[in-house]
């Protein structure tokens, strides 16, 4: 089989050297397909490399459109068949493409073949498929086609990449084309086997979800269309380990996979020998073994509403590995000497053997925080193990809160920017159970003090592999925003009388902290929380993502600068229960520190793996925020109608945005479902503005409302006829935020978990 797509003049058309190029060939072809190329002699280099990682023996030196070619050019080029000829064979196992048909469905080699386009220009292969980026498979209807054939059925992806499928009878379920009204909300799995003609591609059925409308149903769906593993780990990932192996922990109050500790002790001199200790993942799970295979595939822990989807087998991670109270455990620790301001002038890298005294959660430790001068009684604090006393812990806290402050005050001087934004969470009746209440994560001063020696840990080892590895280190960067985008939203914000100087993060976040001030002093304090909240949303738009890269990938040093954090070198080092990339940074550290040798991949290999850890990341996130909204639903068809007080933070001519604090979520407001007479938009000094006239009613009389940048407004979450959506309807001036579903008030918010919210 062979894909044609145009590659210009073949004069024009390269391959880049060293690197992993990308080809994305849509509209009905085929999606998602890279090759891997180098210059001849780095594939001559790692070719025996590449022959162990590849199923099939990869052709080097390889160069297609131009003639570069090592060998014959007849080797790697056929003419294209005429009409009448038989199509060219398959390189292909049987199944849909990257499918479990066959023993290498992963890794999938395609005939070589140039075609010369009837029009402009050469059309090229496909010679090798490295990784396929999509599963080829879809969640979606089944449906009858319009001419009634009962040969095979349609599917309907919701998935819009993915094309229509044509599913043959016999994979249908056996009543679908007597009775196919019992199928109409019923959502399945198909796999895409063939794909020749531009409108339909051929497929089967490969899972029947269940109706649309179930929460677990559509939780699934999410789930496989953003490709998450979730099979449970079986007997043979699990590696064989040493009886159980086993300073104090602060994490969530339901935290069960526990990967950093910290200690703290003082010197004779004063200063003070403070430790971070992780959880030494890389003992247990070496490199290739089946559960690393799975931990490479799955990239990190994906964080639900009801669950955790972990990485790693729960035996490692909820038990071997986790620094568990009272119980020996193996960390890789980093100890520093320093003074009681926080700054460093000794350090150590090393792995350890660590026994923690106590669990403590968010919630202790803040308490201790805001009561410095009162010891913590005994139901303040959890169980303490090894003769410590709640006064050790207590004092250590206060000592790291104070050290943790300085530190937090250097980096913001020096140009660091937060842009904290809550999340919403729920509280649920049992483990599974349905949404009775919803309250939002918020930053305080305990999620803080752990934020800051977790960001001097991964600082710290970031240097320390980078000097023994220049070429193979993991790390990570954070690229500067997008400078259209962030100057519109500094007009936006200019436009409404407030200044924001966009020149640096520093600059940045000193803006934010002006206006935050101003605002304190002058407004009620709901209303400028929730202004502030606007503001930080409308400049989060045009960031980048923070991504991991591969250091021998990038030729300059200043590339690797992380923006937000305005530090010249990071990575993730702490959290190597839930994040592949930190395992992969303990094993860069391990040897670096002679503990075992490094297997060396090529870098163009080990930015493979990066790239792939930044896109499971994202679909992380997409799944946890997508589980949010889905929770959401479920509460309002339980519930009824939700009001609740927001505010305006965009305007558009049909429709406008809204951020409700109390849900840490924006919607959109359609003009076209409110109960308006007329609209008139427009736009003075840049900033757009929407007059809206609502109709007279029994007993109120018309009205006219002003829709411009931080107008507040009631708006009420009404479900609509698709199970489990809603809609948000804003209400006319003057509605009560109290009505159906006013019962239904935030419980109380709780401490989040640092490194779910920033870079820690």
């Amino acid at each position: 089989m062979w894909w044609p797509f145009n590659c210009g003049r073949p004069s024009e058309w390269r391959v880049s050297e060293n690197a992993l190029v990308t080809h994305l060939v849509t509209n009905g072809t085929v999606s998602d397909l890279e090759t891997l190329y180098g210059s001849d002699e780095i594939l001559q280099k790692y070719a025996p490399k590449l022959d162990e990682i590849l199923p099939e023996r990869f052709p080097r030196p390889l160069r297609l459109g131009s003639g570069h070619t090592a060998g014959s050019e007849n080797d790697l080029k056929k003419e294209a068949p005429a009409e009448s000829d038989p199509a060219p064979q398959k390189a292909v196992p049987d199944g849909p493409v990257g499918g479990d048909s066959g023993e290498e469905s992963d890794d999938i080699v395609v005939e070589s073949v140039t075609i010369e386009p009837p029009t402009e220009g050469k059309a090229e292969e496909v010679v090798h498929i490295v990784e396929p980026k999509h599963p080829r498979r879809a969640v979606g209807e089944l449906r009858q086609f319009p001419d009634g054939s009962r040969h095979q059925a349609m599917f309907a992806p919701r998935d819009h990449r993915v094309p229509r499928l044509k599913v043959a009878a016999a994979d249908c379920p056996a009543d679908f084309f007597q009775q196919p009204q019992l199928y109409a909300r019923t959502l399945f799995m198909a796999e895409i086997t063939e794909w020749t003609e531009p409108g339909f591609a051929r497929g089967r059925l490969s899972q029947l979800l269940g109706d649309t409308g179930s929460v677990d149903v559509e939780m699934e769906a999410i789930l496989l269309e953003h490709g998450v593993d979730t099979r449970e780990f079986g007997p043979q990932d699990l590696p064989a380990c040493p009886p159980k192996e086993c300073v104090f922990t602060i994490d969530p109050l339901t935290a069960r996979d526990l990967d950093d500790a910290v200690s703290c002790r003082r010197l004779e001199s004063g200063d003070y020998e403070v430790g971070v200790h992780i959880a030494d993942v890389s003992y247990f799970l070496k490199q290739g073994v089946p559960a690393d295979l799975t931990a490479a595939q799955r990239c990190n822990s994906v964080y639900l509403v009801h669950k955790v989807i972990p990485m790693l087998p729960r035996l490692l991670c909820e038990d071997l590995c986790s620094l568990n109270p009272a119980e020996d455990r193996l960390a890789f620790s980093v100890v520093w000497k320093l003074d009681t301001e926080g700054r460093v002038f000794d350090e150590w890298f090393g792995r350890t053997v660590i026994r923690s005294c106590t669990k403590l959660a968010y919630e202790h430790a803040q308490r201790i925080i805001e009561n410095p001068d009162s010891e913590p009684g005994e139901e303040d604090l959890p169980p303490i193990d090894g003769g410590w006393s709640r006064k050790d812990i207590a004092e250590r806290v206060l000592v790291l809160h104070k050290m943790a402050q300085c530190m937090r005050q250097r980096r913001t001087d020096d140009g660091a920017l937060r842009l904290d934004q809550p999340k919403l969470c729920f509280q649920l009746d049992g483990p599974k159970g349905a949404p009775t209440g919803f309250y939002t994560y918020n930053q305080q001063d305990s999620n803080r003090l752990i934020e800051e020696f977790m960001l001097l840990a991964n600082m710290a080892v970031a240097a320390r592999i980078l000097r023994s590895y220049p070429q193979l280190s993991v790390l990570r960067r954070h690229t500067p925003p997008q400078e259209g985008p962030l100057a519109d939203a500094a007009r936006l914000l200019k436009g409404v009388g407030l200044e924001i100087d966009v020149e640096t993060s520093g600059t940045v976040h000193d803006s934010l902290q002006a206006m935050a001030a101003a605002w304190q002093a002058e407004l009620p304090p709901q209303e400028a929380i929730a202004r502030m909240a606007v503001v930080v949303n409308l400049l989060s738009r045009p960031m980048n993502p923070a991504e991991y890269f591969c250091s021998g990938v990038l030729t300059e040093a200043a590339q690797y600068r992380h923006y937000a954090l305005s530090v010249p070198l990071y990575t993730h080092f702490t959290s190597p229960i839930r994040r592949y990339p930190d395992v992969l940074v303990h094993r860069l550290l391990a040897a670096a520190l002679q503990y075992e040798p490094l297997e060396q991949l090529p870098p163009i290999i080990v930015q493979r793996l990066c790239v792939r850890c930044n896109e499971k990341k994202l679909s992380a996130r997409l799944c946890s925020e997508a589980c949010s909204l889905l929770f959401l639903a479920h509460m309002v068809d339980l519930c009824g109608p939700i009001r609740q007080p927001a505010i305006v933070m965009g305007v558009l001519d049909k429709s406008f945005d809204v951020f409700i604090p109390e849900m840490a979520i924006s919607r959109r407001v359609y003009i076209d479902k409110l109960e308006v007479e007329s609209v008139e938009f427009t736009k003075q000094t840049g900033v757009p503005r929407l007059k809206l006239t609502w109709r007279a009613t029994d007993t109120e009389p018309s009205i006219d409302q002003i829709i411009e940048l931080f107008t507040p407004v009631t708006v009420s979450l009404e479900a609509t006829d698709m199970p489990l959506k809603f809609s948000t309807v804003a209400l006319r001036p003057g509605a009560a935020v109290e009505g159906e579903g006013a019962a239904l008030r935030p419980v109380e918010r709780r401490c989040v978990p640092t490194a779910e919210l920033d870079e820690a």
